[in-house]
């Protein structure tokens, strides 16, 4: 195989570089050791949760064998790595899709593997991550310096990405008795990277971001994306290297497929919509869906949106969902910020057929008050938020993946300077608001969907007129893309 490090989509990297690629993957050797001669077993188990809605099997590596066999036929990886929560809610996208088209999915974290070089790498990385997402927001002089540089053109440049191949070498032992004729999505480029280095033969690069980066590009595999915007950066990998003019992506490495949504909310775009405009119709209180995701980085934001919010909710004007995720810190610390909120709120913690029962009925029936969600297993952590947005009628969020979802979206200050491409294109797409980069505009624009009707009937329509020249079937598209890459052989 050739070394992709070196050179990427015939772009020659430096001799600079490509030693510095060398010397990341040397430290991590010399940290957690090289597998690469290991024979991982793979055993296949059926997902906790989304198995029963889904029919998601887990792939676990190295903990023996089981009598459940590969699908050779209808079976897909979904390849991912819990970083943050928006890798895990694309891979269920890709999964519900995967269902709903008659496929079997497999969910592959190349982080969750235990005593493997690849898991500690990833959870190395992983780490520093986190921390610097959390520095970020507590320090702006951090943020402005370093984090949303290395955000916005660090992970940018081909460099960064010769250093990554050199690091999905050490991950590529996990794959080691899967079958290679079983098309991969990753949604996340390890696992597509690391797939390539193991000769997985049918790899798709599901890319999650709308703002161009080396750092999703795993060249061997077919790349997605979402926008058209991302598509034309991509193609000919603008500022890359600087104000270099580099060599495109061949064609057929890139395709536009839309959003990646999950098969559950695109099927009932209209529906929804016209519940949320007959709530509004009807002066029914209006339902704010809060979503605390990741190193649980806003916090002091969302408790003074639920402040702000809350003489609404005793008026009956207002409803207020909160995901704190697997965070239970979270919600503590918010008690802890806002009075009242414990005797103004009920909590659905830990208990998930409590959730999915109070999602199902609040898609129909009337909803009061504040209700709290909390869940340690990740899954349901993850996929309560997908499970209440049906039944809100704004998404208040950060602009990362959430972003593209067919639900009316108030976005708050993001994360990473990559980020406030998603807010830009939601914006453009009718279905979501500006960035709102400060709380003072954050409440300006809560305000104008309490007082208004014009904003929400806005983006209703805006996405049922999205939703009818399919900008929202892009985990259809990229699953079909990768069976289609396995039947043509």
């Amino acid at each position: 195989m050739n070394d992709k490090s070196k050179r990427i989509f015939g772009n020659e990297i430096s001799k600079a570089d490509y030693k510095k690629a060398l010397r990341t993957k040397q430290k991590y050797t010399r940290k957690y050791g090289d597998d690469s001669s290991s024979d991982y077993s793979a055993k296949l188990l059926p997902n906790s949760t989304l198995n029963e809605p889904l029919g998601v099997y887990d792939i676990r590596v190295n903990e023996g064998k089981s009598n459940e066999p590969f699908d050779l036929e209808k079976g897909l990886i979904v390849g991912n790595i819990r970083m943050g929560f928006g890798h895990y809610r694309i891979s269920i996208a890709m999964a519900s899709a995967a269902h709903a088209l008659g496929y079997t999915p497999y969910w592959m974290d190349l982080n969750s593997f235990s005593d493997t070089t690849c898991t500690k790498v990833i959870g190395a990385q992983n780490d520093l991550y986190s921390l610097g997402s959390r520095i970020s927001q507590k320090s702006k002089a951090f943020n402005k310096a370093v984090w949303e540089p290395m955000n916005y053109e660090g992970f940018r440049q081909l460099s960064y990405n010769s250093s990554d191949q050199k690091n999905a070498e050490l991950m590529a032992a996990v794959f080691k008795n899967i079958p290679k004729e079983l098309p991969i999505i990753g949604t996340h480029v390890w696992p597509a990277q690391a797939a390539i280095h193991a000769g997985m033969q049918y790899v798709v690069n599901a890319i999650p971001d709308n703002w161009p980066m080396a750092l999703h590009l795993a060249e061997g595999s077919v790349h997605t994306v979402q926008t058209h915007q991302a598509y034309m950066g991509y193609r000919i990998l603008n500022g890359m290297r600087k104000k270099d003019v580099l060599k495109p992506m061949p064609a057929d490495s890139l395709v536009y497929t839309g959003h990646y949504i999950d098969h559950e909310l695109v099927a009932n775009i209209k529906y929804d919509c016209e519940k949320r405009m007959a709530r509004k119709a009807q002066n029914k209180p209006m339902r704010f869906l809060l979503t605390i995701g990741g190193a649980g980085a806003q916090r002091e934001l969302f408790s003074a949106v639920i402040k702000h919010l809350m003489p609404y909710v005793r008026r009956r004007k207002a409803v207020i969902y909160v995901n704190v995720g697997d965070y239970r810190q979270v919600w503590d610390e918010l008690l802890k910020e806002t009075k009242y909120l414990d005797v103004a709120s009920k909590t659905h913690f830990g208990n998930w057929n409590d959730t999915k029962d109070f999602a199902q009925k609040a898609i129909d029936g009337d909803v009061y008050g504040i209700h709290a969600f909390w869940h340690e297993n990740i899954f349901e952590a993850v996929y309560c938020t997908n499970l209440l947005m049906r039944s809100a009628d704004v998404l208040l969020t950060k602009p990362s993946e959430l972003a593209f979802y067919p639900i009316p979206k108030l976005f708050l200050k993001r994360i990473g300077g990559h980020e406030k491409w998603g807010a830009i294109h939601s914006a453009e797409m009718g279905d979501g608001t500006l960035e709102c980069t400060d709380i003072p505009h954050t409440l300006q624009m809560i305000d104008m969907f309490l007082g208004e009707k014009e904003l929400l009937a806005q983006m209703c329509e805006a996405i049922q007129v999205n939703d009818s020249v399919g900008l929202y079937n892009g985990a259809y598209k990229a699953v079909e893309l990768a069976m289609e890459m396995k039947n043509k052989g």
